[in-house]
Parts: structure tokens; C-alpha cells; sequence
């Protein structure tokens, strides 16, 4: 027997960033191990041939017996589960796990606490917020995840609390999380053309919730809302007024606060970061520090200065009365009504929106309704600007533009004091750009030179 075991390895699949991370942590480990990849030539096959040279690496269409031997598939998110090989594997019983299993397996082990934060939007940015409350709090915190390293590059690191963003490809075959605290953000429809439907993207997130000690709910939200046992700690948070002991928002002195039950935080004024979605972002890492005991002052002072992410409405300048906001990472719909929901209601004017890509599948009939109440013209750009003009046909006023310059030279040209324009796709960007990051630069470039 100990000799059939012996021969057995782990198998990671895909050889991106995430599968690269899991080759060294593992070679670290001293364990066995091979890598597949359905390319020919993955983005890292040179560097992991580089320092391990004499690792299996099988490149092409995934081998039913190369799954069949491995006594462990460690699945790189890009990859589907629905894979023929690996469906076959998991039906021999061969354990799937994400690198976010192997992750927390390790954390869990060495006594570190995590904070697990999931949801179609928002998540890098309270991620980002809730990493940075916990520095301000003299911890050594490691953020990761979805969001810059891998989750086993955070292993190497003496680290108090990890805070971590997953997404819903990770969180498919992640078995055994066991976070700290756990949160669903948020649920909206995104990655369509991977899932079957809303509920089965519903359940990837809720994976989050697995073998969690305590949980934070959006009260707003009821997809959010996890099936867990009573002993698990539940704190929500809300834009309305709290119940006592939970997190939400309520006018004093003529002045929206933040407040915890009856007990009044910081104002709203006083924070950094602008827009109802940011004053919901706030609150949920408020509910999330509190779940993983950060002090309250240190999380007061991170909200007058933590000022957001790079092209997460980031202000990108104010011409004649009117600014510009670059929301490149609005890649779906329900980030997109966050935007315009998020910016709308304290604007003098109205909203010239950007929009398209790649759709992903999406349904755009919910951006209709902020539209109408804060749009003045939607731009539609890209591959699937012919799909969301179906839908917003005879509702809302829209233009198509052959690309981004013309359609900011459109929005220059229509926009008058008091007015925004917002990029804010609602789609990916791999029609026109490597990524989002590459579109809302460009974007930026595009109305610095208006000035």
C-alpha cells in the first residue's frame, strides 16, 4: 500500500501566475508534483523550467490518465471544472482543490486568522480597505488572493491576519476555507458565459461561507444572506438605520453618518473616499475589522485617508464644471449601476456614460433604470455595443463611437457644467485592451490631453 502512495503526486493545472505559485510553494514543501496546461506555451513555462527543471510539465489537452494518477488536482481559477478529464477525475474521487484550499490548509495550520471577502463587486476595494485598517493597527496583514499575490505566495511571510479576495472561479473548488470572518458583498450577475445560470454563480460565492467562524451580511443584499448554523457570529451592515449592535447609515445634525447601532462613528463627510457605493464599501470593512478585532480608532483614521483604487471612480480631472471618472474596473453590470447609483444622486447635472466590451453574456436591461433618473448619453464602444443598444432601445438616449477617443470627444463636446462623464463599461476589456487596467489608462491619457 505504501508503496501505490508513494508513487502518487499532486497535479496542478494551468501554469498562469496562480499555478506558478503553487509550483514553488510545493517544491518548497518537498513534495511531488507535476503541471498541465492546455497551451502549447503558457505565459510561465520558461521560468518554471528555469528553477525546477526537472518537473513533469504536460502541455496540450488535459490526459484522462495523467488526472486519474494524481492523488491531488490543484485547479488554476482560468479552468473550468467542467474540463472532460477533471469531471472524470472527480468522479474517480480524486480530490479538486483550489490553490486557496492549500492557502488556508497552511493558515489555518500555523494559528493565522483570515478574512475572506467574495461578491461580484466592491470586493478589491474593501479588501484593499480592510488590509490597510489593519496596518493602521500596527498588524503585519497580507492581502492577496484575487488581488496581487497568490494566496501560497502569502505563505512565506510572518503575518498576524490575512485578508483575502476570492472570486468565484477560485472559490469553485475550494473545499475547506475556514475563514476567520467570511462576506458575500454583493450578487450580481457576472461571468455568464461560465455559468449556467444566477444560482449556480450564487452558490460559487457562497463557498465562502465554509466551516467560517463568524460572517458579515449586506443587508441590502439578500443574496448575501449565507445557510449557516446559529454559532456562527452575524453582523450586517446597511445604507438604512441599524438595528442596535449592526452597522449603517443615519443623518445627525443635518450630517449622514456612519454609526454602529445607536453609537455614531464618523461622518460621512469626513471620509476620503466619495459615493454611496464607497459610503456601503466603508461600512462592510467597518463589520469586517470589527469580526476580526481590529481596534475602532484605527479604522476611523484608515477612512479620512484610504482614498480608493486606482480605476475604481478614480477622479481623473475636472474640465469647465464637468469631471471625469474613470471606472475601468466597472467589468459588469452591477458594478456599472453601482457607479451610476453611487454618483447620480448628488450630482448638479447628469451622468455621460462610457460602456462596452465583452459582454460576457450579460443582460444589460438593469442599467435602464439608473439611466433614465441620472444618464443625460450613453456612448456605447466596442465588440458588444450593437447588444447593449438592443436593450436600451427607445429608453435611453445613446450614441455609438467607433472607440475610446471618440467617444470622449463626444462626451467633451456634450457635457456642460455640472455634468460627469463616467467610464464605466459594464463589460471586459479584452475586445480593444490586455486588460482593464491598460483601458481605463488610456482613458485618462485621453482627457489629461483635453485640458
Amino acid at each position: 500500500m505504501s508503496l501505490i502512495v508513494s508513487d502518487r503526486f499532486s497535479l496542478i493545472i494551468g501554469l498562469g501566475k496562480t499555478g506558478l505559485a503553487c509550483a514553488q510553494y510545493l517544491a518548497l514543501q518537498g513534495e511531488r508534483f507535476q503541471v498541465a496546461d492546455s497551451r502549447q506555451y503558457p505565459p510561465f513555462l520558461d521560468q518554471l523550467t528555469s528553477e525546477q527543471p526537472d518537473t513533469p510539465i504536460h502541455l496540450g489537452e488535459f490526459a484522462h490518465d495523467l488526472c486519474l494518477s494524481a492523488s491531488q488536482i490543484i485547479l488554476s481559477p482560468g479552468v473550468s471544472m467542467q474540463e472532460p478529464a477533471l469531471v472524470a477525475a472527480a468522479k474517480a474521487g480524486i480530490p479538486i482543490r483550489s490553490d486557496v484550499d492549500v492557502f488556508a490548509q497552511a493558515a489555518r495550520s500555523a494559528g493565522v486568522p483570515i478574512v475572506a471577502i467574495t461578491g461580484s463587486n466592491a470586493k478589491s476595494t474593501v479588501t484593499s480597505l480592510v488590509g490597510q485598517m489593519a496596518k493602521t493597527a500596527g498588524l503585519n496583514a497580507a492581502i492577496g488572493g484575487n488581488l496581487g499575490e497568490p494566496s501560497v505566495s502569502l505563505l512565506a511571510n510572518d503575518v498576524d491576519l490575512y485578508v483575502m479576495e476570492l472570486s468565484s472561479f477560485q472559490l469553485e473548488s475550494t473545499t475547506a476555507l475556514g475563514a476567520t470572518v467570511a462576506c458575500v458583498l454583493n450578487v450580481s450577475p457576472d461571468h455568464m458565459d461560465r455559468y449556467d445560470n444566477l444560482m449556480a454563480y450564487h452558490q460559487a460565492k457562497h463557498r465562502v461561507f465554509q466551516a467560517c467562524k463568524a460572517v458579515v451580511i449586506n443587508g441590502d443584499d439578500a443574496l448575501t444572506n449565507p445557510l449557516v448554523p446559529d454559532t456562527v457570529t452575524q453582523t450586517r451592515f446597511s445604507l438604512g438605520d441599524p438595528d442596535v449592535g449592526q452597522f449603517g447609515v443615519r443623518k445627525e445634525g443635518g450630517e449622514e453618518w456612519l454609526v454602529k447601532g445607536l453609537e455614531p462613528i464618523i461622518s460621512v463627510a469626513k471620509m476620503a473616499m466619495s459615493g454611496r457605493h464607497n459610503v456601503a464599501n466603508a461600512l462592510a470593512a467597518l463589520a469586517l475589522g470589527q469580526a476580526a478585532g481590529l481596534p475602532m480608532a484605527a479604522m476611523i483614521d484608515t477612512l479620512t485617508s484610504f482614498t480608493g483604487l486606482p480605476h475604481r471612480c478614480e477622479r481623473v480631472a475636472s474640465i469647465g464644471g464637468v469631471d471625469y471618472i474613470n471606472d475601468s474596473k466597472g467589468t459588469n453590470v452591477g458594478a456599472t449601476v453601482a457607479a451610476l447609483e453611487g454618483l447620480g444622486p448628488d450630482l448638479a447635472g447628469k451622468i455621460i456614460l462610457i460602456a462596452g466590451g465583452v459582454g460576457k453574456g450579460a443582460d444589460f436591461s438593469d442599467l435602464i433604470g439608473p439611466l433614465s433618473r441620472y444618464g443625460k448619453q450613453t456612448l456605447l464602444i466596442g465588440e458588444d455595443a450593437k447588444h447593449i443598444e438592443e436593450v436600451l432601445a427607445g429608453k435611453v438616449e445613446f450614441s455609438h463611437a467607433t472607440g475610446m477617443q471618440e467617444a470622449i470627444s463626444m462626451a467633451h463636446r456634450q457635457a456642460v457644467s455640472g455634468d460627469l462623464v463616467l467610464l464605466s463599461p459594464a463589460c471586459a476589456s479584452f475586445d480593444a485592451y490586455i486588460g482593464f487596467e491598460a483601458r481605463g489608462d488610456h482613458f485618462a491619457e485621453l482627457v489629461r490631453a483635453l485640458v
